[in-house]
């Protein structure tokens, strides 16, 4: 199964298993694409980061969600690459807020940031430095956006920081206990609704360029919320998708470099959910 995620698309560390917990070692699954040698790069019968690993005495194989040799991509290493991602978002747009960062530059910022985003997303491989770029530029915009909001609705960015830990910390819980389980019609529903909600976004903008005024009226009123409800609850669904594959990756024995690809693409959706808070908290203050 894939992802919906295009940081994760073009990688071979997944499997339709579920909803198990991280370190779960991998499960045999029948007619999943990618447990196979064809398709899975972790899978193949020549490739160490599939293969059981003999224990130090020479004892019971060690399953690759669990590996002794260094070099693989563990829990550890997912965390500590996603502390350093985001704590360079939240640095940069410290700097921006506290500078008072016009927000056409912060726009500006924004574009760079796709594009350095999206040079990323088509990669083979992670480039920390690429990586680390677009959350410095992504900051900047974030910290731009967030004091203009703030300033017209008081609160609202700390309402939207504290709004998307409490989505984080719910996915995680419920992905953890078996709750929300991530399988194949999962993924195929929450793609279809992404790409509806962006095409529905770009005609907004379009609509609002062309005619003036809101558009189709998706980003103010009563319909802005419902889209503002929306974005959140996909961006939830992401966050998901997002755990999945770090648990593929763990559980395939996916080298450590993957773990920059997990905290981008974590980054990314950790952004999207705090921009539709805003939006969202924007609406209801101007309400």
């Amino acid at each position: 199964m894939r992802s919906s995620n295009p940081v994760f698309t073009r990688r071979g560390f997944s499997r339709d298993g579920g909803y198990a917990g991280f370190n779960a070692g991998p499960q045999p699954q029948t007619g999943n694409p990618y447990a196979g040698a064809p398709t899975n790069p972790y899978a193949q019968p020549g490739n160490p980061y599939a293969q059981p690993q003999v224990g130090p005495q020479g004892g019971a194989a060690v399953p690759p969600g669990a590996p002794t040799r260094p070099g693989v991509m563990t829990i550890d290493s997912v965390v500590s690459r996603t502390a350093l991602t985001l704590g360079t978002v939240v640095a940069a747009a410290t700097a921006a807020w506290i500078t008072d960062m016009p927000v056409g530059l912060g726009v500006l910022f924004a574009l760079v940031a796709l594009g350095l985003a999206l040079w990323q997303s088509f990669k083979r491989e992670a480039s920390p430095a690429l990586i680390l770029s677009y959350a410095v530029f992504e900051g900047f915009f974030l910290g731009s956006i967030s004091n203009a909001i703030n300033a017209a609705a008081p609160g609202a960015a700390m309402q939207a920081v504290i709004g998307t830990m409490a989505v984080f910390a719910g996915v995680l819980f419920m992905y953890k206990q078996r709750i929300i389980r991530v399988t194949a019609r999962f993924t195929q529903f929450v793609l279809a609704a992404a790409v509806g909600f962006i095409l529905l976004s770009l005609v907004n903008v379009v609509v609002a360029m062309i005619g003036g005024g809101n558009g189709l009226g998706l980003r103010d009123g009563g319909l802005g919320i419902v889209f503002g409800v929306i974005g959140v609850i996909l961006g939830a669904c992401f966050l998901a998708l997002d755990f999945k594959m770090v648990e593929d990756g763990i559980a395939y024995g996916a080298p450590e470099k993957e773990s920059w690809l997990a905290a981008f693409g974590l980054t990314l959706t950790l952004v999207w959910i705090y921009l539709e808070f805003l939006r969202l908290l924007a609406i209801l203050q101007g309400e």
